[in-house]
């Protein structure tokens, strides 16, 4: 399907460092669950609300993430996030997606969060700017239980933007995959197997970081 022919767009950020299997499966799920045409992966670069972190370089994360959703025709990759300078702000992110993909009439698009994430959504840079291009498709945990009013209160219109997904739970972090790699313990199953042999073959996540 060609760009010109795609009418329903998710979009998931992250810092996928590295990507596994709960991203996929949460992409899928969605895209699924929502009748999307195609899912854009969209890694980040520096993180806002993490730049006291250190996140593997984008070079690598990139080629992670192409290995990963080669094999699926819904699934691509953006990196504007990573190509423009500075913190990468959701907003400033959706602008330019925008810009590529048409009006609001043309493509339709949906943010994909996690409920966790959702939670943080009133400490967003502009967040009200978020709803405007988008809407938010809300990947909902099974144990989730949250009050919306205090987000609302916040970011009037924030409730009617989202859309939410039942998912699978699976207990599967970039931290605990980095954790276990320079431990020496096997990644087998959490990752896809093309990644986990990108990991090793470039020697990556061999000592902890804090990203």
């Amino acid at each position: 399907m060609s760009q010109a022919q795609v009418r329903r767009l998710g979009i998931m950020g992250g810092s996928f460092d590295p990507i596994h299997i709960a991203h996929l499966l949460m992409a899928e799920t969605v895209r699924e669950a929502l009748s999307l045409d195609r899912v854009l992966f969209l890694p980040t670069g520096t993180q806002p609300l993490k730049q006291d972190t250190q996140a593997t370089p984008a070079e690598h994360r990139v080629a992670m993430l192409e290995l990963a959703i080669k094999s699926n025709p819904t699934f691509a990759l953006s990196t504007v996030d990573i190509d423009r300078a500075g913190p990468s702000y959701t907003a400033d992110s959706l602008e330019q997606l925008r810009r590529e993909w048409g009006r609001r009439e043309e493509t339709a698009m949906w943010f994909i969060v996690g409920s966790d994430a959702l939670l943080n959504f009133p400490k967003w840079h502009q967040p009200e700017r978020v709803i405007a291009l988008a809407r938010l498709a809300v990947v909902r945990r099974p144990t989730f239980d949250a009050d919306l009013a205090p987000m609302e209160a916040a970011v009037p219109g924030l409730s009617a933007a989202i859309d939410w997904v039942d998912a699978p739970l699976i207990e599967v972090s970039g931290t605990d995959i980095r954790k276990r790699v320079a431990e020496g313990l096997s990644i087998r199953y959490r990752v896809p197997d093309a990644v986990r042999d990108y990991i090793a073959s470039h020697g990556l996540y061999q000592r902890l970081t804090s990203a």
